[in-house]
């Protein structure tokens, strides 16, 4: 009789018993119309880095869900994937290009520079696929997808499309972290903040449909006339203007404006009452 171990070992048990659940397809995600379906997308990790314990927390979160839809009779899958991770593989890519061949991704050009990306994607990106496996994640790990595959980049260009068009995003002038080496926008967390003393600048533009006028002259502003005070025959009045719409009897929608008013006193007031 083989001897128990005082302490449990993972290692020889918790991957054999893997093993036989992936190759017995139970983590499949089959079609079956007759039971309700339930699909859970993982949320991709660069392929650049490795998981860390915010990925523990969410991927066993998922895996709760997943397996727990299982057990309840439900069509279940969850669909694994990694992402490419933008400029992180792009400047990764680059740098041992440089070391190895001397060249930069303008010497490849787009479509062969896409190549060595993927090349260099399925090379390492393997390792957190293998630390999924290793925590027991129940993945349909046959439908494997990178954000790079031709299928799911043509729906993201195809849903960003649709959006715009739908009015739902838009296009703007915004303050950006450009990188001039990479000549692209960086975000904020791929960027490394350093204080440093600088000048800030004020700088005068002129209004095109203005002429340009010097800095020390300030504009002149072209006020209106006053109005021509009454002549003593004219009787004063309270009203500002008079409309035909006033003198037929009908309520007067004339906006008062203040250059046109005649101001009455109060002697005319008292007359005109």
């Amino acid at each position: 009789m083989a001897e128990i171990p005082k302490s449990y070992e993972p290692q020889g048990v918790e991957q054999q018993w893997y093993d036989r659940w992936v190759a017995a397809g139970c983590f499949k995600g089959k079609v079956d119309h007759a039971r309700e379906s339930f699909a859970v997308m993982i949320p991709p990790p660069n392929v650049t880095g490795v998981l860390h314990m915010g990925h523990l927390l969410n991927n066993t979160l998922q895996d709760i869900m997943v397996r727990r839809a299982r057990q309840e009779g439900k069509s279940a899958l969850w669909l694994p994937g990694t992402d490419h991770a933008g400029i992180a593989t792009q400047s990764r890519v680059e740098k041992e290009l440089r070391q190895k061949e001397g060249k930069t991704r303008h010497d490849l050009g787009r479509e062969k520079f896409i190549e060595v990306a993927s090349e260099w994607r399925d090379k390492h990106g393997g390792i957190i696929l293998g630390q999924l496996r290793k925590l027991g994640a129940s993945c349909d790990w046959d439908r494997t997808v990178h954000t790079l595959d031709a299928g799911y980049s043509q729906a993201v260009l195809q849903t960003f499309v649709t959006l715009y068009e739908r009015g739902y995003v838009y296009r703007g002038k915004r303050m950006v972290n450009w990188c001039p080496v990479s000549q692209t926008g960086l975000s904020d967390e791929e960027v490394i903040m350093k204080p440093s003393k600088g000048s800030l600048y004020r700088m005068r533009y002129e209004v095109a449909e203005s002429p340009a006028r010097s800095s020390k002259s300030r504009p002149r502003v072209r006020r209106p006339s006053p109005a021509t005070p009454p002549s003593r025959s004219t009787p004063r009045t309270n009203a500002t203007s008079i409309s035909s719409a006033s003198m037929s009897g009908a309520p007067s929608l004339a906006p008062r404006s203040r250059s046109s008013a005649i101001r009455p006193s109060r002697r005319s007031s008292a007359r005109a009452s």
